[in-house]
């Protein structure tokens, strides 16, 4: 990871100095670096690193790293990981374009070195975040998500990033179409996981104010627990809940009421035990390859991704 972190490092330079201090600022404020790790375990899983292999973990860091720069944009978020965001301190025009610059910079990365394997699993990566992002909204204002549409978003949104880690690292080193497919799936079901996971961090108490936070129902977003509730509740009840997001989603009173609902009527568990489904299947995939120590470290990245607490 040290050894990334130079090349990342020097993947992000520039001849432009405002954007050498943007790149600065990025650098300084990093986070756990989760997708790296997914992609250096998945080579390490069929016995070793290569230059390519710092090459995918550059380009998924570049990749995610512009789609943090962009969501702040989009959701008019001054902070990111108890840091300022960058459109918080230089403005959305320059954001935006750091976010395009970063993403360009990884494009390029695997162009200069031919890795077009590479490339095609990173574009896909990058159209399918976008859709899903935009298939969200598109339903958020009719508030109509079943239970199919919500995992294609999450799936499109989350997991496709961790499934291009996955796929990107056991491409880096030469397996066959097959391996990094399977590689592709386990990283999918990790991601969507972790993604159910998140929306359970809305009902449960948060840390610092000691109560659900319910960003989730203020924002609109339909998640798993509280599509769930929709479902088996009675008609005047989901009426009830649906008028609630649509018009009352600012009233913690109401948002409170939500919450409370989803807990009496099993979203939480419901939600939980497809959590742990998904962990069960790519434990499943991960278990069609030999024991070693990458195996055992991407199980304990999977486990920490359905026991994390924040």
């Amino acid at each position: 990871m040290d050894l990334f972190e130079q090349k990342f490092k020097d993947s992000l330079k520039s001849n432009v100095s405002l954007l050498d201090r943007i790149m600065h600022y990025i650098i300084k404020r990093k986070g756990k670096q989760m997708r790296p790790m997914f992609v250096f375990l998945s080579a390490k899983l069929f016995g070793k690193f290569e230059e390519s292999t710092y090459r995918a973990a550059s380009m998924i860091e570049l990749l995610h790293t512009a789609t943090l720069v962009h969501d702040d944009v989009i959701d008019e978020a001054n902070f990111r990981r108890g840091f300022f965001s960058i459109n918080a301190l230089w403005k959305n025009k320059i954001a935006v374009l750091v976010g395009d610059f970063l993403l360009s910079k990884g494009l390029l990365l695997a162009v200069k070195h031919e890795e077009f394997a590479l490339l095609k699993i990173m574009s896909t990566a990058v159209q399918d975040m976008s859709e899903g992002e935009l298939l969200q909204i598109e339903k958020a204002r009719k508030l109509d998500i079943t239970e199919e549409v919500y995992f294609d978003i999450i799936r499109k949104k989350t997991a496709t990033l961790i499934a291009a880690c996955c796929a990107s690292g056991a491409n880096s080193i030469r397996q066959s179409k097959a391996v990094v497919e399977q590689m592709r799936l386990f990283g999918e079901k990790t991601g969507i996981a972790f993604q159910i996971k998140d929306d359970l961090f809305d009902y449960t108490r948060s840390p610092i104010i000691g109560k659900p936070t319910g960003i989730d129902i203020r924002e609109q977003k339909m998640t798993l627990p509280l599509i769930y509730t929709l479902n088996i509740v009675t008609k005047k009840e989901k009426s009830y809940i649906i008028n609630i997001i649509k018009t009352n989603h600012t009233d913690d009173k109401k948002v409170a009421e939500v919450i409370a609902l989803v807990k009496e009527n099993g979203g939480l568990e419901y939600a939980e035990k497809a959590m742990h489904n998904y962990h069960n299947s790519a434990i499943e995939l991960l278990n069609k390859f030999e024991d070693n120590e990458a195996k055992n470290a991407l199980i304990l990245l999977l486990d920490f991704v359905v026991n994390r607490k924040k």
